[in-house]
Order: structure tokens, then sequence, then C-alpha cells
């Protein structure tokens, strides 16, 4: 069974950083090595939003909000995926998710972490 574990939030000042990582079991290597990773968020009563994105390929895109602050990665040895988090802001404040996926032929594969809370507040 495809697990993954989100951790590394917690309670930070405006304009301090973090690093979040999803580690994920159940999943071959190789079958990790060709999926693609996202982490989301979702803020008390808003929706769950797309923050950035990790191919295969290890390109990364990131949306407007956080372009230029946090930064994603991930390590295909360790079947992980990271999240830095720089000059947090009190709008960050939400629980952040790791999410993966794949396609096999027209079978979306896709699987979600229970997330990790990060506050930031002074």
């Amino acid at each position: 069974q495809v697990q993954l574990v989100e951790s590394g939030g917690g309670l930070v000042q405006p304009g301090g950083s973090l690093r979040l990582s999803c580690a994920v079991s159940g999943m071959h290597g190789k079958v990790f090595a060709v999926s693609d990773a996202d982490w989301y968020r979702q803020a008390p009563g808003k929706d769950r939003v797309l923050l950035a994105t990790i191919t295969h390929a290890h390109t990364a895109n990131y949306t407007d909000s956080v372009k230029g602050r946090f930064t994603v990665s991930r390590d295909n040895l360790q079947n992980s995926v990271a999240l830095r988090l720089t000059r947090l802001m009190p709008e960050d404040t939400a629980v952040y998710y790791c999410h993966l996926r794949r396609v096999v032929g027209t079978t979306p594969y896709a699987y979600w972490g229970k997330g990790t809370q990060v506050i930031v507040s002074s």
C-alpha cells in the first residue's frame, strides 16, 4: 500500500523558513522515479490549492504566490519530495499536502498524504 507522510511543519515567525518533507513508502523506486509530485496547501475555510510541481524529469513549476520563496525538490534514491519554504508570511498558514501521480496507459494513479500544519505567527 502506497503511503505518503509529510513532516517538517510547525510554528514559525514571519520571515522564517521551514523545510517540509514527504516520504513515500510502498512504491518501488522505479515507479516513484516516473511519477510527478505536487505540493498543495489548504488554509482554514479555503480550498486546497496547488503550490508547486516537480515532474519525473525534475522540472519544477510554481504558482505565482510562492514563486521565488518556495523551492520543490525530489530525491529518487530516497523516494522523497521536499518543499523549502522561505520568507514566510502569515498568509502561508495552512496544512501542506504532498501529492504523487502518474498515468499508466490511460489509467491515472494518484496518492495523497495527510498533511503537515504550518503556522506563521509572531
